[in-house]
């Protein structure tokens, strides 16, 4: 993707403050805050909106991008990146341990919480970029490990008149103490193409 602006940590705000945040040079360590996640109902009955999400704006026509380090080794723990329109409306999509093994994946959630996964076990301890992308009427979520070969993850319907933000998120819902090093949070124009990875740089 050309023309990306890189977008400064503090021009961001946090939705539900993380248990502790530092900067490491350009990087951002967040630690999660112990049971916090994003869920709603589907299967396990509950409703969560406590997990981590530092957000910015993301109007129509562009794409929002973050990297951070799936190092990861508790179930459910994850990190990647939220697509937010409001509390029963929004996208989470990055990396996610379940079956003892880091999943690439993603929950959209219009009122009830859906969810999808394909195993990444070579994904793990490097890192990772999420990609979402805003055109017409929907987001379209890849996924790459370090500079490989951009991978489809999700095309989820969004209204191109609904204001929406995005931005890097985590949440450690079975334990305290989830540390993810986000590494990069950029903005530029939205995909040209959907079925045109190669395009994307």
């Amino acid at each position: 993707m050309q023309q990306q602006r890189v977008i400064p940590w503090h021009e961001a705000a946090w939705l539900n403050q993380p248990l502790h945040t530092e900067s490491d040079g350009t990087d951002l360590l967040v630690t999660a805050r112990g049971r916090s996640d994003f869920w709603r109902t589907t299967s396990y009955g509950f409703v969560r909106d406590d997990g981590h999400a530092l957000l910015h704006d993301f109007p129509q026509d562009s794409a929002i991008e973050v990297t951070f380090l799936a190092d990861f080794d508790t179930l459910y723990d994850q990190a990647g990146l939220m697509v937010r329109v409001d509390a029963g409306t929004w996208i989470k999509a990055g990396i996610e341990m379940s079956d003892g093994l880091p999943q690439l994946g993603a929950v959209v959630t219009h009122g009830v919480s859906d969810w999808s996964v394909a195993p990444v076990p070579e994904w793990h301890g490097r890192p990772v970029t999420v990609r979402a992308s805003r055109a017409g009427d929907a987001v379209t979520v890849r996924a790459r490990c370090e500079d490989g070969p951009w991978r489809m993850v999700r095309l989820a319907p969004l209204p191109p008149e609904v204001p929406a933000t995005a931005g890097p998120f985590c949440c450690s819902p079975e334990r305290e103490g989830l540390r993810v090093r986000f590494t990069r949070f950029a903005h530029g124009p939205a995909d040209t193409a959907l079925h045109e990875p190669k395009e994307l740089t």
